[in-house]
């Protein structure tokens, strides 16, 4: 009974734990609207610069070392060995806290290097404010770790949606206080890149708090006779691993901020006109971001099937979930990216105030589809230990990207960074892909599959283009552009989940027995037996 009561408790913790990633995702993204809004194109371009610098450290830091922590200290937890566990908390934390101070201290000194080398020498003091938070890293990286192990899930729900939202209230207030007073972009930007730091503390506040007397003691030394080099080594390996593909997205955002406002410029346009014209660019990236929540937590929902799959019948037995969740994924981040493109400019306006350079957002929006195939792959080739050739091509991706970016931007101007994106991503997905088809070589989908998505595709697109074009040109004319925008892409983009998601369950892309893996699956596995059932 107690051990049923155990896991009732787990598996309720780890529900909280997944809706509270959700919220924190959706938050993550949701807050760069009112803040676009507040500072304009310019301080959103301030703040996009340094975001990507600071957030590879702390993802790696904070998410991968936690992981890495959490596996060690389970694994010796399991073999009773006390001692090994009290090492590796020791270890651990001195590790994380070594490499934190390290990382602090490289940008705080190279600030007005890397500001000149970003072609913004005033963003040198946002370096420094915004390298503050990665001291709280080894704190959290801990607690985290030891709330996973000692499998308390609801207080790391809890301590997730706190940390975002007292980091977004934090920006979001502060930057209005320092813009109503100081009326400066910059040191707007400044009380922004703090709210990481106010939102860190307060999450390491709350997990401390809910700790007992015994696990607040790390400091004791240990008698274990496990190498602190091979600690050091299990933790840097697992924690690449395990945060690698959050890594890459922000490193092509990182290629953005050395590359486009240095070559813009050089292309020959005003400093001022260039930071703008970034702060533009920019707005895909939380577009991006909200395109992928659905499509990569669905299909994030059966890794851990795969895994246990993995584990017992070497593989075989995961084929059917690697298909299932290649499927959702591909069904859900192409539907995201292409109602993306065809309701861009409505939503451009009616999120940041324009359709500048629309365009370039429809470009840069495809890139929904191929980092949820990305990232979703990378997963699954974590969990069969498949860690250093996936890990290759994302590398190889970034270096697309940068040398990419230096001639698109050179060419085309701000569309070539989206373009350059796409091509990274493309080039990082084949390779991935490759490596997974050698792993299982089966067919992940048949064609008729393929088929029927592109015709439930092709179809939302005319609805929602057909309904947008009659309505920007015969109705809402008495409403405000900003409105009438809103309008059209609200009602468009009810109009596509409509069509779409009728065709799906038509057309059977997925099937009902296949809804139940997935979260609120339920529901849609009795409308699809509703949609599809034989009248007469």
């Amino acid at each position: 009974m107690a051990t049923q009561w155990k896991m009732s408790s787990y598996m309720k913790g780890a529900a909280m734990l997944t809706i509270a990633a959700l919220l924190v995702k959706v938050l993550s993204a949701v807050y760069r609207v009112p803040f676009q809004n507040m500072v304009g194109d310019e301080g959103f371009y301030i703040y996009q610069q340094i975001y990507p610098l600071i957030g590879m450290i702390t993802t790696w830091t904070s998410v991968g070392f936690a992981i890495a922590l959490a596996k060690l200290l389970s694994d010796y937890t399991a073999r009773e060995d006390v001692e090994s566990v009290q090492k590796v908390k020791r270890v651990g934390f001195f590790y994380i806290g070594t490499i934190s101070i390290v990382f602090f201290l490289l940008l705080a000194l190279s600030a007005p290097i890397l500001a000149e080398a970003m072609g913004d020498p005033r963003l040198s003091r946002l370096i420094q404010i915004g390298a503050v938070v990665i001291l709280a890293m080894p704190f959290l990286a801990l607690l985290k770790s030891i709330y996973q192990v000692t499998e308390r899930l609801s207080p790391l729900a809890y301590a997730q949606v706190v940390e975002q939202a007292v980091r977004v209230g934090f920006i979001l207030v502060g930057a209005h206080f320092v813009l109503s007073f100081t009326g400066d972009l910059y040191a707007t930007g400044a009380m922004a890149l703090l709210g990481a730091t106010v939102g860190e503390v307060a999450g390491i506040l709350l997990l401390g708090f809910w700790l007992t007397a015994k696990e607040r003691n790390v400091w004791q030394k240990s008698t274990s006779t496990v190498s602190t080099r091979s600690i050091i080594r299990d933790l840097t390996v697992i924690s690449i691993s395990a945060s690698i593909s959050s890594l890459f997205f922000l490193m092509l955002q990182l290629v953005d901020s050395m590359t486009v406002l240095n070559t813009l410029i050089g292309n020959g346009m005003a400093l001022q006109e260039a930071k703008e014209t970034k702060g533009i660019y920019d707005r895909v990236q939380p577009l991006i971001q909200m395109g992928i929540v659905v499509s990569t937590s669905l299909a994030f929902a059966l890794v851990p099937l795969i895994a246990s799959k993995m584990q017992q019948n070497t593989g075989r037995g995961a084929i059917p979930f690697i298909r299932l969740s290649y499927r959702v994924a591909l069904v859900f981040g192409s539907a995201a990216a292409l109602g993306l493109v065809v309701t861009m400019p409505y939503v451009n306006e009616m999120l940041f105030q324009t359709r500048d350079l629309s365009t370039v957002l429809m470009v840069g929006s495809v890139q929904v589809l191929w980092l949820s195939l990305l990232l979703l792959f990378m997963s699954i080739l974590q969990g069969a230990g498949r860690i250093w050739r996936p890990t290759a091509w994302l590398a190889i991706g970034v270096g697309v990207k940068l040398s990419a970016n230096l001639w698109f931007v050179g060419e085309f101007g701000i569309l070539g960074a989206a373009l350059s994106g796409n091509l990274a991503m493309l080039i990082a997905l084949f390779g991935v892909t490759f490596e997974l088809k050698r792993t299982w070589p089966n067919a992940l989908a048949p064609l008729t599959f393929y088929l029927h998505l592109g015709g439930a595709l092709l179809a939302m697109a005319v609805a929602v283009i057909g309904f947008a074009r009659i309505a920007d040109a015969v109705i809402l004319d008495a409403l405000p552009s900003r409105i009438q925008a809103m309008a059209i892409a609200l009602i468009g983009v009810g109009i596509g989940v409509g069509v779409f998601l009728s065709l799906l369950m038509k057309l059977q892309l997925l099937q009902p027995k296949e809804w139940y893996l997935l979260p609120f699956g339920r529901r849609l596995a009795y409308l699809q037996l509703w949609l599809t059932r034989k009248k007469g």
